[in-house]
């Protein structure tokens, strides 16, 4: 990041900050921003302390590290879910949901949960209603544990030290081990399952979904439906319709 900060209002550096922080992924420490700015130490612990009071930043339980606050997250789920491209990606699951027959979302990670961008419902009378804005935690959710497993290792790591694995039905994976080692089948077969782990009768199955040139997984495509009427063993039937939308919706992100 260029270091003179001069030529900048005050508002817009500490948006420059604020995308820096972003960028970086993980909870920063005062000494890694002015290392990763190129700006006085100063100027960065004035900043900081000031997206601090306003709610853009919170500290982490160490006191040292300054992580995203739900107020920075949810402006920018706002903004995702507000983008001239949000009636294209709504018109890739509506066209998904008319081949499949089944409900399908596309998520995002926020913090320690799933956030839900944009969903379309099936015909069926039976299906769960989960609209957009709605969250669902990390370890019982398909998307959740999609984008655990692609998550760098140290901030992997930090999350899941941080995760209550509570249990929500009988399949639901409480022990951290067993959580570890679905993550590492889920990064070589590169999709995720819900087998009833988060609500009993309910399975589903998620993909990634990535921007073009990136390794990172911005945004996960599911499909969920009742197991009475498509049982876990079948989900994988639909991967290829799923990955072909996947791309599709990449396109726009």
């Amino acid at each position: 990041m260029d270091s003179d900060t001069s030529l900048t209002s005050p508002g817009l550096r500490l948006m420059d900050l604020l995308e820096h922080l972003v960028r970086e992924g993980r909870p920063l420490a005062l000494p890694e921003v002015v290392a990763g700015t190129g700006w006085p130490k100063p100027t960065v612990h004035r900043m900081l302390q000031q997206l601090e009071q306003g709610g853009w930043l919170q500290r982490e339980p160490d006191g040292r590290r300054y992580a995203l606050a739900p107020r920075l997250l949810r402006l920018g789920e706002g903004a995702l879910g507000a983008s001239t491209q949000h009636g294209v990606r709504h018109a890739v699951l509506r066209q998904l949901v008319a081949e499949l027959g089944e409900s399908c979302n596309l998520t995002a990670l926020s913090g320690a949960e799933v956030v839900y961008l944009d969903r379309v419902e099936s015909a069926f009378p039976l299906r769960l209603e989960l609209r957009p804005g709605t969250r669902v935690p990390l370890h019982c959710s398909a998307s959740g544990k999609l984008f655990l497993a692609h998550l760098g290792a140290a901030r992997r790591q930090a999350l899941l030290d941080g995760l209550a694995l509570s249990r929500h039905t009988a399949t639901t994976l409480t022990r951290r081990e067993a959580l570890e080692t679905e993550l590492a089948t889920i990064r070589r077969q590169g999709h995720a399952f819900d087998a009833e782990e988060f609500v009993d009768g309910l399975v589903c199955i998620a993909v990634p979904v990535r921007a073009a040139g990136e390794r990172d997984v911005r945004c996960a495509l599911a499909l969920q439906a009742p197991a009475a009427r498509v049982p876990l063993a079948r989900l994988p039937q639909f991967l290829p319709r799923l990955a072909q939308a996947a791309q599709a919706l990449a396109r726009t992100l």
